[in-house]
């Protein structure tokens, strides 16, 4: 199985509009960073998408991706959601409803802001999506056993999600020691960290991070979501433990 990043920047990306900080600017495409996203490949080649923010469709033509056979959904944040109906064109093509996981709450979002794609009589533009509820117990899906881990961010739960001994996990701030059961001595751990230093209500930053990477002790550990505040990539990822190293746009893993 494959997991590649099509992206792993915050809520603005990096470049952020207007911004002339060093990593704004900077010309190595390491420090471009799409909004949080990965896409996994069973060994069958069945594609599953975790989010689908607003880069969703420059995400996909870039890394040569033509088809989704079912996306998680890890919370209903715009920069994890609103590209989902860019998804049509992989909808028409297939000629059948792009299947969407995702919690009771995370559903509700969805329908709330793509209303059209739920009609009883849709416009035939339309996206169409078949909502599955999924809560906090492995299901299975494509052959696949997938185990949702959920984390806090800020006061909204979020999920990630662990396939064999890897595990996705964005948008988190807080990790329950039950949760944290799921976690222990993986292959590899993808973890969000916004920035270096300065606490967040809501995210990770750097010094959490090595905590729960000495704790949990995967043998490997990635970082994303990741901000234009942490710094540049060459830099940066040099400086981090052994074992630990920044993601970036376009990266594949395999496991």
């Amino acid at each position: 199985m494959k997991l590649k990043f099509l992206g792993t920047g915050t809520s603005q990306g990096v470049p952020v509009i207007g911004c002339t900080c060093e990593v704004c600017l900077s010309q190595n495409p390491k420090d471009n960073r799409f909004r949080a996203s990965v896409m996994v490949t069973t060994d069958e080649n069945k594609k599953i998408l975790i989010d689908c923010g607003p880069d969703f469709r420059q995400q996909m033509l870039i890394n040569n991706e033509n088809h989704i056979d079912i996306a998680l959904l890890t919370h209903e944040h715009n920069d994890h959601v609103i590209g989902l109906d860019d998804m049509r064109p992989l909808i028409f093509k297939s000629g059948k409803n792009m299947p969407l996981y995702c919690s009771e709450r995370v559903g509700n979002e969805v329908k709330g802001r793509f209303p059209y794609a739920f009609a009883d009589e849709r416009y035939p533009g339309a996206p169409a999506f078949d909502l599955h509820t999924i809560d906090n117990k492995p299901f299975e899906v494509l052959g696949l056993e997938i185990t949702p881990v959920e984390v806090l961010h800020y006061k909204i739960t979020v999920f990630g999600y662990k396939f064999k001994n890897v595990a996705y996990i964005t948008d988190a701030g807080f990790i329950s020691e039950t949760e944290k059961e799921k976690l222990q001595n993986l292959d590899v751990l993808v973890l969000n960290c916004i920035r270096k230093f300065d606490p967040h209500p809501a995210h990770f930053v750097l010094p959490d991070v090595i905590k729960l990477f000495e704790e949990l002790k995967p043998k490997k550990l990635f970082l994303t979501h990741i901000s234009h505040h942490f710094g540049l990539h060459e830099v940066e990822d040099k400086l981090l433990p052994q074992g630990m190293h920044l993601a970036y746009d376009g990266l594949e893993i395999e496991f």
